[in-house]
């Protein structure tokens, strides 16, 4: 039979309740579009990292439906008794081990291992911390089954440890092996060994006749050669120039005057002013010459080329070079040039050439992949030792993990944080307990305001200066001083306060009372902004009027004429004196209307405050019923499959207002309390006053009974007791057939 759930409501929607371990086991039977979520991101959740990583199979750094339902399912194979995964049990006994299948009897034998490795007696729980401590004992032997070797695992074989370090001394980005140390791995070796032979090849070509004219001095010449070869071109050049006509004698040998320019400087032998002149004096058909004459900026480069190029190769060390001698000596090292700009496998460089020759042998590479065999072959002990972590993990965390994935049981209940809230953020005499890590900022900027939430999204700092960035729901109290640039405290799981600084606001209803006041807010902050900016443009004219007059007291005093200060415009003054009365006016017209409204003048008042405060709460009743969980943590990396939302109940839950302890007194005379202002007996004399005028003239006796109306009380004192001409007449032509009726009778 098909497994039987049950579910919870909560949130606004239905949610799997998984108690028992055959409801973990059986997580594959249950439909996905159940699911509240159906991927997370392994990094930046409060859970055990391990864990989340063992379950990511693909290694991807997500965990996703699937992945969670294999680790169920394999946990539930291994098991003789499913039911110890309920309580998230932190130790597993042999006894637990199913070790009727070849998996769970591998199992079994790899917990015995570990156990005796541990000194453990096999009746004993192996712990997770037991399991981590196998694990890094295993890690850190040299065959550890990643098929990486380090220069440990040459087991005393000297020249296997060094050709291990000069792999790795060549190599730009070398293994990493599983104690974490620099190692090396097969394609690494096979690389390595053909760029060897490639070397090889290189240096056997080099050997060849006439390729180094100087033998292993070769280099060093050349070098010498290369230094001062172009200065030697150049001169050789010029003195061609020279010989083709005279009068640019002058000019290749530098003018007098750049002589003079550097004259008046304190000079060196090797002075950068004269580096850039000819390297001798230039004559035409002249030789180069080597001893004197010499430009003193390169005679150290020309006694190097004398002592390791010439002399090497003329037998002797001549004291001038002919351009023929010199286009000769160039000649000889043409193979030797085509040759070094031709260098194979130039990373392995540093590595002399004898023992690229010892490396070519055959011996050096199979003693390297054998020994990486050998670290191989303990890949299925690792295998066994994963395991066992994988089954000691997954008994103490799965349960909790499934119930915060594919149900979010710990929000919703409120029975402890959910591996998505990071900490709480302390602002403005509140604590906001849902806060979340911000990873990409780009997709929160695009999510962020799809919550339908009031959104701090705030820089971290901490004493040791580490950063990062989170975003708090902000679900109960005002708004009225949160902004950007406040600063908060932020506490996370583990305790560690960090600096809060809040960079960017999202604006949204928090709640309906919140909505009720924020018209009238919206209107005192754009009447304080209009006063200040009448006040500081009053400030300015009064400045400027001020200016002008000790200008005009100046020009005076100095017996200048002065411009006659202008006059009010009678049209201007007419202008203003309607203005007023269409305002006066209007205000008449609407106290008449609403006075008018007599005994109803409460509910016109109610009217009114609808009228403003009604949008306003509509909007938020409808943006409280949208206000939603799942873009915050989609921008996480989340895949979310619920509406989960977040109603206000559960925000006041997750944002707590300062509030006095239970059993605190307060002293309510405050020195430094301002003066208040009565507003509530001023606003009850005004009522008492309109209600009393309201039934001096009358406008009230259609409601009230005989003895209270004011025609009754007052009698022919009251102004409704007057009537107009009109009316009277009116009363008359209704009286006169009444009177003829009863004379009749």
């Amino acid at each position: 039979m098909a497994h039987t759930w049950r579910f919870v409501r909560a949130g606004g929607f239905d949610q799997v309740k998984l108690t028992s371990g055959q409801d973990l086991v059986s997580l594959g039977d249950l439909d996905q579009k159940l699911w509240v979520a159906l991927a997370c991101p392994v990094k930046g959740l409060e859970f055990d990292a391990q864990t989340l990583a063992l379950i990511d199979s693909d290694n991807d750094d997500r965990v996703r439906a699937s992945e969670l339902i294999e680790a169920s399912s394999w946990v539930g194979g291994m098991l003789s008794d499913v039911s110890i995964l309920e309580d998230g049990r932190n130790g597993v006994r042999l006894s637990d081990v199913d070790a009727s299948s070849e998996d769970g009897k591998l199992l079994h034998d790899a917990m015995v291992r570990v156990l005796k490795d541990l000194g453990a007696t096999e009746t004993g729980a192996l712990t997770v911390a037991d399991a981590d401590k196998a694990r890094a004992a295993f890690n850190a032997t040299p065959f550890n089954g990643d098929g990486v070797i380090v220069e440990a695992s040459a087991d005393g074989n000297e020249g296997l440890a060094a050709t291990i370090r000069d792999i790795l001394s060549c190599a730009e980005t070398p293994a990493t092996d599983r104690s974490g140390e620099p190692g090396v791995d097969a394609a690494m070796a096979e690389s390595f060994f053909a760029e060897v032979a490639e070397r090889a090849a290189w240096l056997d070509a080099g050997d060849a006749e006439g390729v180094q004219p100087l033998g292993e001095s070769t280099a060093d010449a050349y070098a010498a050669l290369t230094a001062i070869q172009a200065k030697i071109d150049d001169f050789f050049a010029r003195c061609r120039i020279a010989a083709f006509d005279e009068r640019a004698l002058e000019a290749v040998n530098r003018e007098q005057s750049e002589y003079l320019a550097i004259a008046a400087k304190d000079l060196q032998v090797t002075a950068d002013e004269i580096a850039h002149f000819p390297i001798a004096m230039v004559e035409p058909g002249k030789e180069l010459p080597l001893t004197e004459g010499v430009n003193p900026a390169w005679a150290g480069a020309v006694d190097a080329l004398r002592s390791k190029v010439l002399e090497p190769l003329l037998g002797e060390a001549p004291t001038a070079l002919s351009e023929e001698q010199w286009g000769d000596v160039k000649g000889r090292f043409g193979a030797f040039e085509a040759w070094t700009s031709g260098e194979a496998a130039a990373r392995l460089g540093g590595l002399a050439a004898a023992r690229i020759r010892e490396l070519q042998a055959p011996a050096a590479a199979e003693a390297v992949t054998q020994c990486i065999e050998r670290d191989a072959a303990a890949a299925p002990q690792s295998a066994a030792i994963e395991s066992v972590e994988r089954l000691v993990r997954y008994v103490r965390d799965l349960m909790a993990l499934a119930n915060k994935f594919v149900a979010f049981r710990d929000f919703y209940a409120r029975s402890g944080p959910a591996m998505f809230q990071a900490g709480t953020l302390y602002i403005d005499q509140r604590a906001c307990e849902l806060c979340l890590v911000v990873n990409d900022a780009g997709k929160h900027a695009k999510m962020g305001p799809m919550a339908s939430a009031y959104l701090l999204y705030c820089d971290l700092k901490n004493a040791a200066g580490k950063k990062q960035s989170i975003v708090a729901a902000v679900t109960d109290g005002d708004v009225d001083n949160l902004m950007v640039g406040r600063n908060g405290v932020f506490y996370d799981r583990k305790g560690d306060d960090w600096d809060a600084t809040v960079t960017k606001v999202v604006e949204n209803p928090i709640s309906i009372r919140q909505a009720f006041w924020s018209p009238y807010k919206r209107f005192l902050r754009a009447i304080e902004g209009l006063v200040a900016s009448r006040a500081e443009a009053a400030e300015s004219a009064s400045a400027a009027r001020v200016d002008a007059a000790a200008a005009q007291t100046d020009k005076a005093a100095k017996g200048e004429t002065t411009e006659k200060p202008s006059t009010f415009d009678v049209g201007t003054v007419a202008a203003l004196g309607v203005a007023v009365g269409g305002i006066t006016a209007a205000l008449g017209a609407l106290l008449q209307a609403f006075f008018g409204l007599g005994i109803w003048m409460p509910l016109g008042v109610l009217g009114l405050i609808l009228l403003i405060s009604g949008p306003s709460m509509a909007v938020a009743w409808l943006k409280l019923r949208q206000r939603n969980l799942g873009p915050l943590l989609d921008a996480n990396g989340w895949a979310v499959n619920a509406q989960a939302k977040l109603n206000v109940p559960l925000g006041k839950s997750l944002t707590q207002v300062a509030k006095l302890p239970a059993g605190s007194s307060r002293d309510l005379r405050d020195p430094y309390a301002e003066r208040r202002t009565p507003w509530g007996l001023f606003v009850f004399l005004v009522l008492l006053i309109v209600t009393a005028g309201s039934w001096y003239i009358g406008s009230l006796d259609a409601y009230l009974p005989p003895p209270a109306k004011s025609t009754t009380v007052l009698g022919e004192l009251a102004p409704a007791a007057v009537a107009s001409p009109d009316a009277d007449e009116k009363s008359q032509s209704e009286e006169k057939p009444a009177a003829t009726e009863t004379t009749e009778e």
